[in-house]
């Protein structure tokens, strides 16, 4: 049963990074980790692959949570930033999907000093404020300064930079809107010159942020080039033109499109199914 699970869980990590991949949030580079559903203290992440090439279980590794290196020493390091998903899986538990891509759209954001704002209701889960990460103020003289999250120290800065919260974050599919549990004050977090992280408790749920994250910054970058063509007008909205999501429509509109994260991903599962590019061995649907 635990097996039939795993493979389940696997089969779906599958689709994701051929979604991320055909959705453009992803390319040749980054990559997704899931938490091992029976063993919480090991998680689950492609070999250094494309993410539109993993097929297959011999393409995706296991690694602990503790340190990211492999359960199977026979086995090769994974990808190098790793890091980054063992170190936010270790500090907050309650986590289990980590996504880290480099979509050009969210890249602007993160050198800019233009602060990443929701701008539709597609997108609350980015919040009221979405910080950037800058690891050149982690580096120690030895640190190589390619941006790339490296080593543990590195790893855990980022996920500092997540915050924690007691507040429920309504990021799994099957969560209903009582409770609370320890959880990152952030769902996403920018990174300078790199990309962006994001964070989920659910497979599906963290591509939806992937891909929306993407979109939102679209959807702001063209507006805020809109305002710049009438500059000098004012709208009534702040000081860049734009009107953001506050506090409560954040909340209230993340709890309307939990509950409907499934049907994008049913179009989108549909979409790379009917793509031969893809192919996903662990479906058993195929």
């Amino acid at each position: 049963m635990v097996s039939a699970n795993i493979t389940a869980v696997l089969s779906s990590y599958i689709t994701a990074l051929h979604i991320l991949h055909n959705r453009g949030v992803l390319d040749g580079y980054g990559h997704v980790s899931v938490r091992n559903p029976a063993n919480s203290s090991n998680f689950f992440m492609m070999h250094q692959l494309a993410p539109a090439l993993v097929s297959k279980r011999n393409d995706i590794g296991e690694y602990r949570v503790s340190d990211a290196e492999s359960v199977d020493s026979s086995i090769p390091a994974g990808p190098m930033e790793r890091f980054i998903h063992n170190e936010l899986l270790k500090q907050y538990p309650d986590l289990n999907v980590v996504l880290h891509g480099h979509p050009s759209a969210l890249v602007s954001y993160g050198i800019s000093h233009v602060p990443l704002r929701a701008v539709n209701h597609m997108t609350p889960f980015l919040g009221t404020n979405v910080p950037v990460f800058d690891i050149t103020k982690h580096y120690l003289p030895n640190d190589k300064q390619d941006f790339l999250v490296r080593n543990q120290r590195q790893g855990a800065a980022l996920a500092d930079q997540f915050g924690s919260s007691t507040r429920q974050d309504y990021s799994s599919v099957d969560e209903t809107a009582t409770g609370s549990s320890r959880y990152p004050s952030h769902n996403l977090i920018l990174m300078r010159s790199h990309g962006f992280t994001a964070v989920a408790k659910d497979i599906k749920v963290v591509t939806f942020k992937g891909d929306y994250a993407v979109v939102n910054a679209e959807i702001q970058s063209e507006a805020l080039k809109l305002h710049q063509a009438y500059a000098g007008m004012n709208y009534g909205a702040g000081k860049d033109g734009l009107t953001y999501l506050n506090e409560g429509q954040v909340q209230d509109s993340w709890e309307t499109e939990i509950e409907l994260v499934g049907k994008t991903w049913d179009l989108w599962e549909r979409e790379v199914k009917l793509n031969p590019l893809y192919v996903n061995e662990l479906d058993s649907g195929k």
